[in-house]
């Protein structure tokens, strides 16, 4: 069975799917390679809650390469997936933000061996919050 932590990663996965689907049938794209990729897509969704570990380079892999194929939906890609998937994905991050994402892992980690629950969304808007006074 998926953790919550991996459910909501799976989540935002089939949210981009329904992206790159819809710039597909906008014909924004090359039909054959889209389709290629929207396969090796699909491959990751399965493969995924299986086996985590093994998957991840793929995820790397993948979401890279929406980021630099498809540019035009580059800002579309949760930046939670580029933390999740880590590797080259972290290359398209700023340091604020990486440092924002290292924080929340730490508190993540700190709940899990607490035995506490740990919803990322809302800590993720807190510590946004707190290190957003000054950004703007």
């Amino acid at each position: 069975m998926a953790t919550p932590h991996l459910e909501y990663h799976l989540q935002l996965l089939q949210h981009l799917r329904t992206i790159l689907v819809a710039l597909g049938e906008a014909e924004q794209v090359p039909e054959e390679s889209h389709a290629l990729f929207l396969e090796r897509f699909d491959e990751l969704l399965t493969l995924l809650p299986q086996d985590p570990l093994a998957s991840q380079y793929l995820g790397q892999d993948l979401i890279c390469q929406v980021i630099q194929r498809y540019p035009q939906i580059a800002h579309l890609v949760p930046r939670d997936l580029l933390w999740f998937f880590a590797g080259d994905c972290l290359h398209f991050m700023p340091d604020d933000e990486l440092a924002l994402y290292q924080q929340l892992e730490e508190r993540r980690y700190e709940a899990e061996q607490a035995d506490e629950p740990f919803d990322w969304n809302q800590e993720k808007q807190l510590l946004s919050f707190k290190g957003g006074d000054s950004s703007h």
